[in-house]
């Protein structure tokens, strides 16, 4: 077998140039760029990687479908998948699916033309297409945060939502408040069904009906809007938001209707923030378990590859209540 050296002596550069030109990690000369390809061609020389996917069939690659732009709580998990996988001595291939059915088709199709050894993604609220050109690729597959509806075949590692969003709301409820909103994510995803779910026995708990005029959403209209009509239709004394994304455009549009929190309504979320304890003032938040809920996708995903017929797995990962100063006690209906 051709070997660096081998390709160095023929292009006269050093073996590190090579390494460099193969791997991309430096940049180079465009002409002793050519020379190392040249040398490449004419010597026949196969990557150490190449070699590998050729003897052992695998591509030493893992497939990365999430939202990371249009969500950013998802970046913190990339982060955990990408230092799992690296460990085990495979390269991560990230495509954003923007949360978008369509745009989730035209990345799993893309992310498997690089033949990947396995797939982890976060489905989409319609992930139908998709998951068929899964299935007729073979490709092994995790899902991640998310479910599919009445799908058990397909192994997940989640996050659980309804029960920590009813304690969230019940703790809301203990300040006194009797009128508590729910700004919910994007519909249709498994897990704004569930949050919707344990909002409602939040407010069970608490001897709190149900009104739907308190549910509201910011998905094709700007927060400021969407706020302004609660607040004159159902007068809530509080806010709970769904996810990092509703605190944020909540966050932006109390401040467009000169709103404070917690002195003119109280917030409290699902999702923490890295700066939730510096903000002023510090949020209620649900602590999600980011770093073990990628490094257990990712370590799932490898036990896969490895045993294709095992069992399909479900874990369901417990976050935590962190109390803040966010929800202030209010005591007058």
């Amino acid at each position: 077998m051709v070997t660096m050296i081998e390709v160095a002596r023929a292009a006269g550069v050093s073996q590190s140039t090579v390494s460099h030109v193969i791997n991309k990690t430096r940049r180079i000369a465009p002409e002793t760029e050519r020379a190392v390809l040249d040398a490449i061609e004419r010597t026949g020389y196969v990557s150490d990687a190449v070699a590998r996917s050729l003897r052992t069939g695998r591509s030493g690659t893992i497939a990365l479908a999430i939202s990371t732009i249009s969500n950013p709580y998802f970046a913190d998990v990339v982060h955990a998948i990408e230092r799992t996988i690296t460990e085990a001595g495979f390269r991560l291939v990230l495509i954003d699916a923007h949360d978008d059915p369509d745009q989730e088709v035209q990345a799993v199709r893309e992310l498997i033309s690089h033949r990947p050894d396995g797939l982890i993604i976060a489905p989409s609220a319609r992930p139908d297409r998709a998951f068929g050109i899964l299935n007729r690729k073979g490709v092994p597959t995790v899902l991640v945060d998310r479910i599919i509806g009445g799908v058990s075949s397909i192994d997940s590692v989640t996050v659980e939502s309804t029960e920590s969003m009813r304690s969230l709301v019940g703790h809301v409820a203990s300040k006194g408040h009797r009128r508590i909103a729910f700004i919910t994510p994007k519909s249709g995803l498994s897990t704004t069904t569930e949050r919707l779910a344990g909002y409602r026995l939040g407010l069970e708990d608490a001897d709190l009906p149900y009104d739907s005029r308190l549910v509201l959403s910011f998905e094709g209209r700007a927060s400021e809007v969407a706020l302004r009509e609660v607040l004159a239709s159902a007068r809530p004394t509080a806010l709970v938001a769904g996810n990092n994304q509703q605190t944020i455009e909540t966050l932006r549009g109390l401040d467009a209707l000169g709103m404070k929190v917690p002195g003119d309504i109280s917030l409290a979320c699902f999702d923490d923030f890295p700066w939730a304890d510096l903000f002023e003032p510090r949020l209620t938040a649900i602590r999600q378990p980011v770093d073990l809920l990628g490094g257990s996708a990712a370590r799932m995903l490898l036990e896969r590859i490895e045993n294709p017929d095992a069992p399909a797995r479900h874990l369901s990962l417990a976050p935590e209540l962190i109390i803040r100063s966010s929800v202030a006690e209010r005591w007058a209906v």
